[in-house]
């Protein structure tokens, strides 16, 4: 995720916090500190509610490290790689391959809810005997609040809703129903938008009754629904590209540039070449260096286009998708997020072999969606005149 930054690892597994992060904790350190606190325990001094206040809030912060960690920790032990885990405002997200079975997808979706409503468990016991044995009111709010947030927290993302772990949990159980994964995951989608907007219309409407939390209610409701809207259109275009290889998608022979030239000699002698938005650039060994996007390079000033070189301007090949002709491109969109998105450079040992833009993976979907509604306007001809010989 963009604008994080790494604070650290888990079992191996790289943890990153994204700027909102911070501003989070700050604000339930905050409202435990002005508003929970006080009403539980009145009459101490402002800086034990202050502390107790910093001190909740990292120990929420320490629950969704747990949380984010039980699904990478599942993940690994089935064998499903693992790349990092971010947390951000709205709770966390463990990126990783995609399972291979309903079994390990349901096994890593529901390990999150569960360490949750655990620590939760723990928590609330933990207050109960710090009640029974010392009788020290300010640990057991902290605690309290803890253990009901962590269940709150564990029992909300039960929600069969993507991109929710109980909408993975749905998602799950419908592939080893019908073991048609993008069929599921369209399900579990359409599931999520369903949840969103109801979430959407309680937020609304305990906001209109004067209740604030309405308002951090339709904030989530609204990434449910957008984000399982992402979730439909990717197994739609899942199922466009199923058994497709790279090479079939892929442009080639490509047009590239060197990438010592300047801007001006680029857009000349390299860019008036080609329709293409994005180039790929080779250095002095023709080997790919890095892309380009035209758009970029059109950007700069006339000025300073003698004088720049485009390699200046281009994302570097580290930060690019990478692919062999043979690879399923289905399997590698999803490496996308690991890489620098499109497009996917297609390489043929050391050597570039082709492109993969975002127009060659719309034009695929185009003539998917194209095939398949004349094939079902075909079929359904076929039954109405069944149904008049009859």
């Amino acid at each position: 995720m963009r604008g994080s930054i790494r604070i650290g690892s888990v079992w191996g597994v790289a943890v990153r916090a994204h700027w909102s992060v911070p501003l989070t904790m700050l604000l339930f350190a905050y409202g435990l500190a002005d508003r929970t606190l006080p009403a539980y325990t009145p009459g101490l001094a402002s800086v034990a509610y202050a502390t107790a206040g910093v001190v909740g809030a990292l120990l929420l912060l320490v629950s969704l490290v747990v949380h984010e960690g039980a699904h990478a920790l599942m993940a690994r032990r089935a064998g499903v790689p693992v790349r990092d885990m971010t947390l951000w405002a709205l709770g966390g997200m463990t990126r990783m391959d995609r399972p291979t079975t309903a079994r390990t997808a349901f096994a890593v979706a529901v390990s999150g809810p569960l360490a949750s409503l655990l620590l939760g468990g723990a928590a609330i016991g933990a207050a109960a005997g710090v009640h029974t044995t010392l009788g020290w009111r300010l640990p057991v709010a902290v605690l309290g609040w803890l253990g009901a947030t962590n269940v709150l927290l564990g029992v909300f993302n039960l929600l069969p809703a993507a991109p929710l772990d109980g909408g993975r949990v749905l998602q799950a159980a419908l592939w080893w129903r019908t073991g048609d994964r993008e069929r599921a995951q369209r399900a579990a989608g359409r599931s999520g938008q369903i949840i969103g907007i109801a979430l959407a219309v309680v937020g609304w409407l305990t906001l209109a009754r004067g209740v604030t939390g309405g308002l951090w209610l339709m904030i989530v409701a609204l990434f449910v629904a957008t984000a399982a809207a992402a979730e439909r259109r990717w197994a739609q275009l899942a199922l466009a590209l199923r058994g497709v290889r790279v090479a079939e998608a892929m442009t080639s022979p490509v047009v590239t540039g060197p990438d010592w030239l300047t801007v001006d000699r680029f857009l000349s002698d390299v860019a008036a070449r080609t329709r293409h938005s994005v180039l790929p650039l080779l250095d002095f060994e023709g080997r790919p260096s890095g892309v380009v996007q035209l758009r970029r390079l059109m950007a700069v000033p006339p000025g300073q286009q003698q004088a720049l070189p485009v390699r200046r301007l281009a994302t570097p090949v580290s930060r690019c998708t990478l692919a062999a002709p043979d690879e399923l491109l289905t399997a590698v969109l999803e490496r996308l997020g690991a890489g620098g998105g499109l497009p996917v450079l297609v390489m043929d040992g050391a050597h570039l072999h082709g492109i993969v833009t975002a127009h060659d993976i719309q034009r695929l979907f185009q003539r998917h969606t194209t095939c398949k509604n004349h094939g079902t306007a075909a079929n359904g001809g076929g039954a109405g005149r069944q149904g008049i010989a009859a």
